[in-house]
């Protein structure tokens, strides 16, 4: 699908999201309109604005949006956070621990790979969220469910493919693949994408779905812009924003975006782990990017949730005065893999 730049944001063109309260409002704009899992996507009619149509419903106090793309976070041109480099074979063994906690994550879909070959979650997987096996950002989603498996022995994946090959996907996919979670919400849900907005102001239909898992702890990157403009999802406040520090784990990797939304922190930088089984790679990479500091977070918020409520853990941290924090960066999770 095509992309359309709107000063530092990406949209598709011609798209504006809404519910279905502003369907009327947006008649005369309109030339189709898409309904599934519980978010329009209004065509608009040839030479019509998305971000002012956008302006002119939220004026008049109604939910859209337009339909923002979102990017898969290693992606950083010219920096550490670009592309995976092969790694030798990673001892480890998911052993017989077993945890009632289940983690959900969108991403590029997930490969198959010894750590989870046998699992009943990676058996109940179909051909649609298996990883891509094409582009710049394919196993994204396999190199960060060997990040959570290890950070959180024993639990289970709950998969959505939202992101293609080069890490790309869009806010409405994102929303709709949120939407059918309600029924199952997993405990923890790991989101390593995400994109700046037309108005820097919060996505109102993301929002939405996100807020809508009320009992899940969603975690996301905080992306690697470098700045500290706001990043979504990972700047609401229903979402745990990461940013990445280097390996030193004092300081913030140059790439990381950062500021006062953000929540938490952790290694970024060469990190190991699962990839793809093609080529110069046997399995394994090492990479870097918040994506991946991440899924470290939401592992290690996972592993907690087998002996308290993942909400009450993760609140509990944030809150206290003496967990080591980082200005601009949140509470520092130290890596433990």
């Amino acid at each position: 699908m095509e992309i359309q730049s709107v000063g530092e944001a990406f949209i598709r063109p011609g798209q504006v999201l809404t519910d279905r309260t502003a369907l009327a409002a947006a008649s005369r704009w309109t030339q189709a309109v898409s309904e599934a899992d519980g978010v329009c996507v209004i065509h608009l009619s040839p030479g019509v604005d998305p971000c002012e149509i956008t302006a002119d419903l939220r004026d008049q106090g109604l939910r859209a949006s337009p339909n923002h793309v979102l990017r898969g976070q290693p992606l950083f041109f010219g920096g550490p956070a670009s592309r995976p480099f092969p790694a030798p074979p990673i001892a480890f063994k998911p052993g017989r621990n077993r945890s009632n906690v289940v983690v959900g994550v969108l991403d590029t879909g997930i490969a198959k790979h010894p750590w989870w070959s046998g699992s009943d979650w990676y058996a109940g997987l179909g051909p649609d969220e298996a990883d891509a096996p094409e582009g710049s950002q394919a196993g994204h989603g396999t190199f960060i469910a060997g990040l959570l498996m290890r950070r959180a022995p024993g639990v289970s994946l709950r998969v959505r493919r939202v992101l293609d090959g080069d890490g790309i996907g869009d806010e409405a996919g994102v929303v709709r693949a949120l939407h059918r979670m309600r029924e199952r919400p997993p405990a923890v849900l790991n989101l390593s994408f995400g994109c700046h907005t037309f108005d820097d102001r919060p996505p109102p239909l993301l929002a939405d779905a996100i807020g809508a898992l009320s009992e899940t702890v969603t975690v996301a990157a905080a992306g690697n812009t470098g700045s500290d403009r706001p990043f979504w999802p990972a700047a609401l406040p229903c979402a745990i924003g990461v940013a990445a520090v280097d390996a030193t784990q004092q300081r913030r990797a140059p790439y990381s975006g950062y500021g006062t939304w953000v929540d938490a922190c952790a290694r970024g930088d060469w990190l190991a782990s699962s990839y793809l089984d093609a080529g110069e790679y046997g399995g394994y990479a090492a990479w870097s990017g918040t994506s991946f500091a991440t899924a470290l977070v939401a592992g290690a918020i996972a592993d907690a949730a087998r002996h308290e409520p993942a909400q009450e853990w993760i609140k509990r941290l944030l809150d206290s005065e003496e967990t080591p924090q980082i200005p601009d960066l949140g509470v520092l999770f130290p890596a433990s893999l």
